[in-house]
């Protein structure tokens, strides 16, 4: 297959996740045509990932490809799938999660019907631990990029999910994934999507993304790591345009809030103390966002 003809490319990053990944390679082969491919890469798993990945490979007669590297975490994966790959969109599928039924017909459809687009938002299922779905339709972007951006990084009313959007291979142009960002690795490349290209909303389901304890969304370490440094990311000169750089004070303090957030699900209640008053030095205006807030004062008493 020539790369002139692929049209959808499908990246599973897959690491320790050998009794999950056939869910998800399964439901993406179910609707591989001549115009998708799917790509399968091994971050250097240490448990069964390599073997089952070579035995979904021989099951099913070679109809994907893979490859093994170390491990380097999911920039990196996403990086090296952008490079091996040959649609002009990639889809990035984590291995826990899941493909929706007929999301890559979709998605060949609504292309075709805009073919500016270079961001394609779409619905997704969230699938909880006791099997319960609830659906996520997607919402209508903003006017404009300002007001795109606002609403992704601090506004929090523009919602992406990997698996649930598609990306043409342009808007890498920027930047890639910033591979010393182990979380929130695509915060950067999506705001500067969201800041530079034509984007549209598919209101359709594209992925079952399921809810687990073990899932990298959960991993606190990672996103303490990460920190308040990720904000120097989105807001490098080469992802972000200049005229949304006063946006930067108003993301440092919703970023405080983000970690508050997450050590206060985590039970890190003076963590999460220290992180709140944070985000009010940042920007008093973090006192309004009472879902914050309410947590907050919860805190007080723990």
């Amino acid at each position: 297959m020539s790369s002139a003809s692929v049209l959808i490319s499908v990246v599973i990053p897959a690491y320790n996740y050998a009794d999950l990944l056939p869910r998800a390679v399964n439901s993406v082969l179910a609707q591989l045509d001549a115009g998708t491919e799917l790509l399968v890469i091994d971050d250097g798993s240490t448990d069964a990932t390599p073997r089952v990945l070579q035995q979904l490979w021989a099951e099913h007669g070679g109809r994907f490809r893979m490859l093994h590297k170390p491990n380097g975490g999911l920039s990196s994966v996403r990086n090296r799938g952008i490079a091996e790959t040959r649609g002009r969109y990639l889809v990035f599928l984590d291995a826990d999660d899941e493909m929706a039924p007929g999301a890559l017909g979709v998605l060949a459809s609504h292309i075709q019907a805009n073919p500016n687009s270079r961001l394609i938002i779409g619905s997704h299922w969230s699938v909880l631990e006791n099997h319960t779905r609830i659906l996520h339709t997607v919402k209508p972007l903003p006017a404009t990029p300002r007001e795109r951006v606002r609403g992704y990084l601090i506004d929090k009313t523009v919602s992406l999910a990997n698996g649930a959007c598609a990306m043409h291979r342009d808007v890498f142009v920027p930047g890639n994934y910033p591979e010393h960002l182990r979380n929130v690795e695509d915060i950067p490349v999506f705001a500067q999507v969201l800041a530079r290209f034509p984007c549209t909303v598919l209101d359709q389901p594209l992925a079952l993304i399921y809810k687990h304890p073990g899932s990298m969304r959960h991993d606190l370490k990672q996103s303490l790591a990460a920190g308040i440094g990720m904000v120097d990311e989105v807001f490098h000169a080469m992802r972000m345009p200049a005229e949304f750089h006063d946006l930067r004070k108003a993301f440092i303090a919703q970023r405080y809030l983000s970690l508050f957030r997450d050590c206060y699900s985590a039970g890190e209640y003076e963590k999460a103390k220290a992180f709140y008053i944070q985000a009010l030095r940042a920007d008093l205006y973090s006192a309004k966002r009472w879902s914050y807030t309410r947590k907050a004062i919860r805190c007080l008493f723990k």
